[in-house]
């Protein structure tokens, strides 16, 4: 039988608000009948710290150290918790909730989808796997994550390896699409990304990244090689289409597309509104 072609847009290093605005802009025309199902890898310039819809800037975002760092901010339409986009492959998944091959709950279409992700890093010759938070405490964790920091809890269906956690998504359902996107770290600056939050003391904030060393892990510490940005595409361009059983079809977006998600972004991710409405 014929795979299903999806299609596939690398759209390079671009601003935090059209990063946020395209991935909205792939629901909406999804949704539409517009275009496939969509994967789409990016990265950003400049480095950026981005939020979970739910969380408060006030409460637990230092936006002057932010500022200092030359950091770019924006707020996602997914939750979870901040994330800071540097040494990364950022990616995104767009496909209609009533696809045949999308289970009904969230944290099985999110472990349908990860499989892409899970032989990605396969691919680069890691032996990830999926954890399943099992005690009380580790699903009190899920409830009520003790950090800000997206990297520092467990959840459903997370990838690890070596018992750490290696890459970070998020998924928001809205006009019948699936929209999941996430973070696959190649390497990562701790004492920068713990620089960027509130804490209550100092001592709370050596606790937390103490705690966060023994969690999550980067590409770049597992391999004996540096894995670069081209090798990281490679491996988990084929890693969606073996997991997802699919073939992905590039795509460049169109002028006209081009300028409605520069618009966007403008209006809605830009917007102090947007951004600190919380």
């Amino acid at each position: 039988m014929a795979k299903e072609v999806w299609r596939f847009i690398d759209s390079g290093y671009c601003p935090p608000a059209f990063n946020m605005a395209l991935d909205e802009a792939l629901l909406d025309w999804h949704s539409e009948g517009k275009i496939p199902p969509t994967i789409r890898f990016y990265g950003w310039n400049p480095p950026t710290l981005s939020i979970g819809y739910f969380q408060k800037v006030e409460k637990e975002i230092d936006l002057e150290a932010v500022k200092r760092h030359g950091l770019g901010f924006v707020r996602r339409p997914t939750g979870g918790r901040g994330v800071l986009h540097d040494k990364e492959l950022t990616y995104s998944v767009i496909v209609s909730e009533s696809h045949p091959a999308m289970p009904k709950t969230v944290t099985e279409a999110y472990r349908v989808i990860s499989q892409g992700i899970l032989e990605g890093f396969r691919y680069l010759g890691l032996d990830a796997y999926f954890a399943v938070p099992r005690t009380e405490e580790e699903k009190a964790d899920l409830r009520s994550p003790r950090s800000a920091v997206c990297f520092d809890a467990p959840s459903w269906y997370e990838l690890v390896v070596e018992g750490r956690k290696i890459a970070g998504s998020a998924q928001t359902r809205q006009k019948g699409v699936i929209l999941q996107h996430g973070s696959i770290l190649l390497d990562l600056d701790e004492d920068l990304l713990f620089s960027l939050f509130k804490y209550s003391n100092e001592r709370v904030k050596e606790r937390l990244q103490r705690d966060f060393k023994k969690k999550a892990v980067a590409i770049n510490e597992l391999t004996s090689r540096t894995v670069t940005i081209e090798e990281a595409k490679e491996a988990f361009y084929k890693g969606f289409e073996k997991g997802l059983n699919i073939v992905l079809e590039p795509y460049t977006l169109t002028a006209e597309e081009r300028a409605y998600v520069e618009e966007l972004a403008r209006t809605k991710y830009e917007s102090d509104e947007w951004n600190f409405k919380r």
